[in-house]
């Protein structure tokens, strides 16, 4: 941190000694004038020829000019140095601020890599990640780059090795002349580096890779560059360190998932493969009325555990139709207190309510009823009558003695003739359109 603070004061007193040397000249064109002047008038005025006082005044007025032209100049680089380090720092606050909300992994790395490039005006960069001992690419930007995604070495080595040995930020202007580069990379990808800023990506639990940058288009890698890549890096590498954690918790999440329907479709062999199917149809009617990605993830997961309470219920406690019914609120009290399970459990609470207001657990009528617990209701109850084995009330098994063909028109007829009052009228139009004979999985 003290040799970042140090940094930003280099950058700072930089443009404070431009600004010195632009009131120097000020200065210094002032005392010459009045130097000239006070001669010009105490001392010479009457002894000097005309041609001696034009010449006076054309050194008066080239002084000025010069004295103007240069402090113009000044001005101008000072300007321009404090509007670049400025658009720099925009860009910096601006993507700092956006990674936080970027949650997939991959998507962010890409998103940190292309900023440092604008930031610094990098040719190439890329980000490598410590995994099993070594450094491995993640995000490679630059001519050739996808022939390092992948690709790994012993993370003692090499530039990037350094750095996340020393967790340290290094700007090296000819790799060439430095013994830490490693040629082989360059041979890899024929492309061919000159310089390079390469920056750790530290947590306070250790150094988790290193941000690395390659030939800046103008000039070479400067304090400035340092220090701002430095700071970033920082922030990347919370950011990627949260997007793991997401990660992470959505693996298990889907896994538990996994093993809670697994569970149910043993614990009620009726019900077998109800609940990927019911899923299934829910995502055609999703797709139909242009649900958004997060929608239909949430919608996905709310009927994957919509039968989840019959896992606290024995089969053969199930003896009326009132014993069934509290499988919804069984499974709202299993899902609430999980974090990424809670958004999901009123959906799964009402997906047996009623458009007309007949339903259960709480009489909800209309759009009062969830979205996603009336989509539910519609493909549960399809599903149900076109199965070869659904469990239904008090433990009665459907009649299968039909063909699926028979099945399926027999169904849409009852999704037709319940609409408005079973069902919301709109989103049994929407399913009964879209839905065909073919989707039908035999159980």
């Amino acid at each position: 941190m003290t040799n970042k603070i140090n940094r930003g004061k280099a950058v700072v007193d930089a443009i404070k000694y431009q600004i010195k040397v632009l009131n120097g000249i000020v200065l210094l064109i002032v005392y010459a004038l009045l130097f000239l002047i006070v001669r010009f008038l105490y001392i010479v005025l009457d002894y000097l020829p005309t041609l001696s006082v034009v010449t006076i005044l054309a050194i008066v007025a080239g002084l000025v000019i010069t004295g103007i032209y240069l402090a113009n100049a000044a001005s101008r680089t000072a300007i321009k140095t404090i509007d670049e380090y400025s658009n720099k720092l925009n860009t910096l606050l601006s993507t700092t601020r956006n990674m936080r909300e970027i949650v997939h992994r991959d998507l962010l790395l890409e998103d940190i890599v292309e900023s440092s490039l604008k930031i610094t005006g990098a040719d190439a960069g890329s980000i490598l990640l410590a995994e099993d001992g070594k450094l491995v690419f993640k995000v490679v930007k630059g001519s050739e780059g996808n022939k390092l995604l992948g690709f790994s070495f012993p993370k003692s080595q090499g530039i990037a090795g350094w750095v996340m040995e020393h967790e340290s930020a290094i700007r090296i202007d000819n790799v060439r002349d430095d013994s830490r580069f490693n040629p082989e990379v360059d041979k890899l990808t024929g492309f061919e580096t000159r310089s390079v800023l390469c920056a750790p990506l530290r947590l306070s639990s250790g150094t988790i890779g290193a941000l690395e940058l390659m030939n800046k288009k103008n000039g070479a890698f400067s304090y400035e560059d340092e220090e701002l890549i430095s700071y970033f890096a920082d922030q990347a590498a919370i950011a990627i360190s949260r997007a793991k954690f997401f990660e992470d918790q959505k693996n298990y999440e889907i896994h538990l998932t996994d093993i809670l329907v697994d569970a149910m479709d043993t614990h009620i062999h009726e019900k077998r493969g109800h609940s990927r199917r019911v899923a299934k149809y829910c995502l055609l009617m999703a797709r139909a009325i242009n649900m958004s990605e997060d929608e239909k993830k949430r919608l996905y997961r709310a009927c994957m555990l919509h039968d989840i309470g019959f896992l606290r219920m024995q089969l053969k406690e199930i003896t009326s139709k009132e014993d069934y019914k509290a499988h919804s609120q069984l499974a709202f009290e299993m899902l609430k207190p999980i974090n990424f399970y809670a958004d999901v459990a009123p959906l799964v609470l009402h997906h047996h309510e009623r458009y007309d207001g007949k339903g259960y657990p709480a009489g909800l009528k209309g759009e009062s009823i969830p979205l996603e617990s009336r989509m539910i209701a519609i493909a549960e109850a399809f599903d149900a009558m076109v199965s070869k084995a659904s469990y239904k009330y008090a433990g009665k098994l459907m009649d299968n003695n039909i063909s699926s063909a028979v099945k399926f028109r027999n169904a849409i007829e009852e999704l037709k003739n319940n609409a408005d009052t079973q069902f919301d009228a709109e989103l049994a139009d929407v399913f009964v359109r879209n839905i065909d004979e073919g989707v039908l999985e035999e159980a």
